[in-house]
């Protein structure tokens, strides 16, 4: 296969790491020749896409599992400190790029929403309180209410308060300057800008279908899905942000850090509000506890959105099992996963995980009405003509070798790159959109250590990335 370019910078998918990564590199150093191609017909049409992203501008507000409670009675709120921290890395640096017009305005992309968490019985009563507490030490928790007021509760969101038994008791907590982040929206924005820019091309319907080392670089064999056309390109550093296709293509590159990592894929569907009147009468993102055995983004969220400039209203999502690794994937990508290198980590994290995998085939074959009744648990008053099932996004989680000859499910978003920085992937799942920023750094970090550390990037970074704390967060 014929070799026809040579770049300094690849970007295999479209998604908002890809987006986040190529705008930091060209502002950091605009002469970089760089290249993304993405199988689809736009970009972030998979897991950056509004109806498949959570939409939550994560930043430990709301999200109950991101503060477990500890053995002592105490709540443990290093995650949570640490999400909010790398959120307001990510404000601070989309609203440096709209201040010098690489983005339109932010309202383009992000609006203000409250977030809320809700919970009800005595024992989650405490733990809301507790968490509210110690949260609020940390400035970026600082302007957090909490309430177990049923009246003030009720004024704050009036749906789940409506037709609620008055007695059971019930908490929430709240923070007013919680937000609704267009992902794909703001993906799109960033690729735009970037192809504005000389020595940069993103190419849609284009599937990295294998690369390999080619010298001190490396090769990349493409097809293009809408002629079948093949061709190959070259470049000194490739980036691997293909969501669910991420692990195969980093087992592709043969670097001995791909292996003994396995992938778990999980589905989603969400309860979306069709009367309007309905949607008009909330305005928040309300997070509760999730069931017994869920994974963390299945944790249930009655949750307003804006959707191609018009307010919607979600509920869920309800998981899933699944054997794709994308929307548009194969039903054979989980067995096609497997091999040698990873055979042992999956099989064992497979049978540690059992009960996980039941509860994802119980919610895949849940009745409507069964739907419905876990949506009342938030809206009483829920009708069943108001609400129709919206296909979400799929997460594929990451297996892990523990080094023993098992492997761990993990939940999070991990950067694997090779010793020598020439190539990174991102694999995992929430909340990796709302920390993009802080994730595509250390990549910068670790795959460009002179750079990085060079004066002239230094400055760069001081002028795009200016203070990130909670006065920031909350101009």
């Amino acid at each position: 296969m014929a070799v026809d370019g040579d770049h300094d910078v690849a970007l295999i998918g479209a998604g908002i790491m890809s987006a986040t990564l190529g705008t930091l590199l060209a502002e950091l150093d605009p002469s970089l020749r760089m290249v993304a191609f993405e199988r689809l017909d736009r970009a972030a049409a998979e897991s950056s896409d509004a109806w498949n992203n959570a939409g939550t501008g994560h930043a430990g507000y709301c999200e109950l599992n991101y503060t477990p409670p500890a053995a002592d009675g105490s709540v443990d709120c290093a995650k949570a400190h640490r999400i909010a921290a790398q959120f307001a890395t990510s404000r601070s640096f989309w609203r440096s790029l709209c201040a010098r017009g690489a983005l339109p305005e932010l309202a383009t992309f992000l609006r203000q929403v409250p977030h809320l968490s809700f919970v009800a019985g005595e024992r989650d009563v405490a733990f809301l309180r507790t968490r509210a507490a110690q949260l609020r030490t940390s400035p970026l928790f600082h302007f957090l209410e909490y309430t177990d007021d049923p009246g003030t509760i009720e004024a704050w969101i009036p749906l789940v308060m409506d037709g609620r038994e008055r007695g059971v008791p019930v908490a929430a907590t709240r923070m007013v300057h919680g937000t609704d982040v267009n992902f794909g929206a703001l993906t799109r924005s960033m690729f735009a800008s970037l192809e504005a820019r000389a020595g940069f091309a993103l190419h849609l319907h284009h599937e990295v279908r294998d690369l390999h080392r080619d010298g001190d670089r490396w090769r990349l064999d493409v097809v293009d899905r809408a002629t079948g056309a093949e061709r190959s390109v070259r470049a000194r550093f490739v980036f691997i942000g293909a969501g669910g296709y991420s692990l195969s293509l980093l087992e592709a590159s043969g670097i001995p850090e791909a292996a003994g990592y396995g992938a778990f894929p999980v589905s989603g569907q969400w309860l979306r509000c069709t009367n309007p009147d309905v949607i008009a009468r909330h305005h928040a993102k309300v997070y509760g506890q999730a069931e017994v055995g869920a994974p963390p983004m299945s944790v249930p969220h009655l949750d307003t959105r804006w959707i191609g400039g018009q307010q919607e209203l979600l509920f869920g999502p309800y998981a899933g099992f699944t054997t794709r690794f994308l929307k548009e994937g194969s039903p054979l990508d989980l067995l096609r996963s497997i091999g040698v290198g990873n055979v042992r980590a999956v099989v064992a994290a497979g049978l540690d995980n059992l009960d996980l995998t039941r509860y994802l085939v119980g919610q895949a074959m849940l009745s409507p009405d069964e739907r419905l009744a876990l949506l009342r648990r938030y809206y009483p008053r829920a009708h069943d003509d108001d609400w129709e099932v919206q296909i979400a996004g799929l997460r594929v989680q990451i297996i892990k070798s523990d080094g023993r000859g098992g492997g761990d499910l993990k939940f999070g978003t991990e950067v694997v790159t090779s010793a020598d920085g020439s190539i990174a992937a991102l694999l995992g799942a929430s909340p990796g959109a709302s920390t993009a920023v802080a994730i595509m750094l250390e990549v910068l970090e670790r795959c460009f250590p002179s750079q990085w550390a060079s004066d002239a990037w230094r400055s760069r970074r001081a002028a795009l990335l200016p203070r990130s704390d909670a006065t920031v967060m909350h101009r």
